[in-house]
């Protein structure tokens, strides 16, 4: 390679990082604004300003709303439906697409066109509200739960995924004894983790952001979610989801304050929990979406 090569591949490389660089801080700077106006101090936090290092820290915005008892109901329903939730997809999920992988299945093929063809055709909000009224699920957590069991796509990567499996591994158990059951949980889940661990953070991500189905589904303001209580803090004019808004020592607290702090609140966990799954979810996404 030339040296005049080089330098222009030189020149290309530092302009391209740049503007990932710049990019990049374009999108931090939002979540940056976020964190400072919660943590701002009432006493000096001025409306319509744009903080990046806050003037004088304060954590009176999270002890508001971690104390309420709206936010509390709405942390213990979005933390159930993603506990239940994630495990029944998991569930579903897996094992659907196990017995997809098995060509002695009876009228395998037809359950795959009915898989694929619920990616082009959707009922549509109507018909899944209804369906939800007749079950006599509406106004319940299982209302969020049942109507995201099974995503298509996701089960149509699963199964892809565990097609590359080894089968030499299946029959191999099952001369020593094994049952269907005891291969799946024994020898197929085991070589499945990064799907698995990559799935989970899909799985619990979708839940934990569960909005419009809450929306739809749940009437009672106890069972809200933390992103439809999160909604109603932001967009609806008047704070009717948090009572008063005075600290221990009887600052007022400025509802931009608790709404941002609302906010961060809701985004912890998911940050928390992505770093310890991001090795197996970038190698789960992998294996699961390259068989030929």
């Amino acid at each position: 390679m030339s040296t005049a090569s080089t330098r222009k591949m030189s020149l290309f490389d530092y302009v391209n990082y740049t503007l990932v660089f710049g990019f990049s801080l374009l999108c931090l700077l939002p979540f940056v604004y976020v964190v400072s106006v919660s943590l701002t101090d009432p006493a000096v936090y001025k409306p319509f300003s744009f903080y990046l290092i806050p003037e004088k820290v304060s954590f009176d915005g999270y002890k508001f709303i971690l104390s309420s008892i709206n936010f509390k109901n709405a942390l213990y329903s979005t933390v159930y439906i993603t506990i239940i939730g994630t495990i029944l997809n998991l569930l579903f999920t897996f094992t659907m697409a196990y017995g997809l992988t098995k060509k002695e299945l009876p009228h395998r093929s037809l359950m795959m066109g009915v898989v694929v063809l619920t990616l082009v055709f959707n009922a549509g909000i109507v018909p899944h509200f209804l369906l939800i009224k007749n079950l006599g699920l509406l106004n319940s957590y299982w209302a969020l739960i049942w109507s995201a069991m099974i995503s298509a796509f996701n089960l149509i990567v699963v199964k892809s995924f565990l097609e590359s499996l080894p089968s030499e591994l299946e029959d191999s158990a099952k001369i020593d004894g094994c049952n269907d059951l005891g291969v799946f949980f024994r020898i197929v889940l085991p070589l499945s983790l990064p799907a698995v661990a990559a799935f989970t953070l899909f799985f619990a991500v979708a839940h934990w952001n569960t909005y419009f189905n809450a929306l739809i589904y749940l009437s009672d303001a106890k069972k809200w979610t933390l992103q439809l209580l999160v909604k109603t803090l932001i967009v609806d004019a008047s704070s009717t989801s948090i009572e008063g808004t005075r600290t221990e020592n009887e600052q007022i607290l400025p509802l931009e304050t608790i709404r941002l702090s609302a906010v961060v609140v809701a985004m912890i966990p998911i940050l928390v929990i992505y770093p310890f799954l991001q090795k197996y979810f970038a190698k789960g996404v992998l294996l699961g979406s390259v068989k030929g």
